[in-house]
């Protein structure tokens, strides 16, 4: 991975990111997440984290998405 690769559970609350592409991993949780819209080249924010870390809360086409944090790790993001 590259300096300006960054993996989705590194990113803070307030980030605003770009996804790259998805790691080859399991290709159930890159399915969902681009079927909830988490497709490469869409942009979103953190909005909030749980008190326990997961879920994490994001903005991404105009609606609001829990993820479960090991889920979106499949996800490398570029910060905006």
């Amino acid at each position: 991975m590259s300096a300006d690769v960054l993996r989705f559970q590194d990113l803070a609350v307030g980030a605003r990111a770009r996804v790259l592409r998805y790691q080859a991993l399991d290709s159930l949780y890159r399915n969902r997440l681009m079927s909830l819209g988490l497709t490469p080249g869409t942009e979103f924010e953190v909005q909030h984290v749980a008190p326990l870390g997961d879920p994490v809360e994001i903005r991404v086409r105009g609606f609001h998405l829990s993820l479960r944090r090991q889920e979106a790790g499949v996800m490398e993001v570029e910060l905006l």
